[in-house]
């Protein structure tokens, strides 16, 4: 049976491959299963339909919802220029902005998407207009806008724990670690390349102006600085379930914008109402198919004899995580993180508990991995988005991007595999 899950799996690499859309892609793997395999679909896609109705996926698209509010009502903006005022002035210093302003972002959304969204528009021409190259410019602010799938609440990590049963909040904290550790690196990665930009800069201002420029801009920041803390305190606090901060995001959201930052109005509510219904709906197809492969891998216990597999090769601990990560990277490679999520957490799972891997650090292990599938052709669909709200072509994002991946990602990536603390630091101080 596992020659028929590699099979199964080898035509859904293969159809995404060259393109087809993903229902087809898991649609062609599950006949494989089927036809194959001799397993009756029937259960299995009853059982799928009945996963849907669990509230802990609500939160996903009040998430969505959420971050695509955010993006157009002005909050995105109002913190941009409250960090800018501290370090826009120095060499690389609107490069260090982009990523902690991303970062902000995704502490608020959960998704990866939502910073090029709400931060590509407004700085990516000012990097611009500074002296950046705009690929670069937009290559940074699409790498940082990855921050939004690892720093909490993330998306991803609300569906690893569903999926393997793990505390969702524990599964937050496992990638904390790991995303300040990506924007630190990013930002010391962009300070270097900046030196070799011939930047326009800011006249460095004297301490009192800085002051009373940074307390007007925290006076207007404040309603937008309240919503990570709302949300993140609502949740560690113990008094709000994911799914209820992420309705909470929602209602605070909307009066927000609305009567404070009056970006909202009654024609940009309704086209992101829409926006994220068409991107709701894509991502709950997308689960559903791909919940009820990995479910009838799990019926053929094949999780388990993959394990007996690989250990009759190697039992070496290091090897199989360096195994692992290649493997993770490769399917965050060809399609989104939540599906690849779903598709290898649980195949995943048994393999690195039984080498010693606790779940929350494997939440951290695939967290990242899967993350940088958004910037890594072929899927990279952040990437592609931050192309085209940079107004650049691919080809011009691609090579500042790879500097990123190489130099902020990849360390993170092995010192999340190879170094446990990094990862269960914060959940062992939240006591998980």
């Amino acid at each position: 049976m596992v020659e028929i899950a590699l099979i199964a799996l080898g035509v859904l690499v293969l159809t995404l491959s060259i393109g087809v859309p993903l229902p087809f892609c898991f649609g062609a793997a599950l006949m494989v299963m089927s036809l194959v395999g001799g397993i009756t679909m029937k259960g299995t896609m009853m059982w799928g339909f009945s996963q849907l109705a669990n509230p802990v996926l609500l939160a996903i698209p009040l998430f969505i919802l959420a971050g695509t509010l955010m993006s157009v009502s002005g909050i995105a903006a109002s913190l941009l220029r409250l960090v800018n005022v501290f370090i826009g002035h120095i060499r690389g210093g609107l490069g260090v902005v982009a990523t902690v302003s991303c970062a902000i972002i995704g502490a608020i959304s959960g998704s990866g998407l939502t910073g090029v969204a709400a931060i590509g528009p407004l700085l990516i021409p000012e990097m611009a207009k500074q002296g950046y190259p705009r690929g670069y410019a937009s290559a940074l602010v699409a790498c940082s806008s990855v921050l939004g799938l690892l720093i909490p609440p993330s998306v991803t990590m609300i569906v690893y724990g569903w999926v393997t049963d793990t505390s969702i909040l524990a599964a937050f904290l496992a990638t904390l670690g790991p995303g300040l550790l990506i924007a630190f690196n990013l930002s010391v990665v962009n300070l270097v390349m900046a030196r070799k930009f011939d930047l326009v800069l800011d006249a460095r201002p004297d301490l009192p102006t800085m002051m009373r420029e940074a307390r007007k801009r925290t006076i207007t920041a404040a309603p937008a600085l309240l919503m990570p803390f709302i949300i993140l305190g609502g949740i560690y606090g113990g008094v709000l379930t994911p799914t209820e901060a992420a309705a909470v995001a929602v209602i605070y959201a909307v009066p927000i914008g609305f009567l404070i930052y009056k970006g909202l109005t009654f024609s940009t509510f309704l086209d992101a109402c829409k926006e994220s219904g068409t991107a709701i709906g894509a991502i709950m197809l997308m689960i559903l198919f791909s919940l009820i492969l990995s479910q009838m891998f799990v019926v053929e216990a094949i999780p388990q004899k993959m394990v007996s597999v690989i250990f009759e090769f190697t039992q070496n601990k290091t090897a199989i995580l360096v195994l692992v990560n290649l493997l993770l990277f490769f399917v965050g490679m060809i399609v989104n993180d939540i599906t690849a999520i779903i598709l290898v957490a649980p195949l995943l799972l048994p393999l690195m508990t039984a080498i010693g891997v606790e779940p929350i650090q494997f939440a951290a292990i695939i967290g990242v991995n899967t993350a940088l599938g958004g910037i890594t052709p072929p899927y990279a669909s952040i990437l592609y988005m931050g192309a085209r709200v940079g107004n650049v072509k691919v080809v011009d994002i691609v090579g500042p991007a790879l500097k990123f991946l190489f130099f902020a990602f990849l360390p993170t990536v092995l010192l999340t595999a190879f170094w446990p603390d990094l990862s269960l630091f914060f959940p062992r101080l939240f006591g998980y």
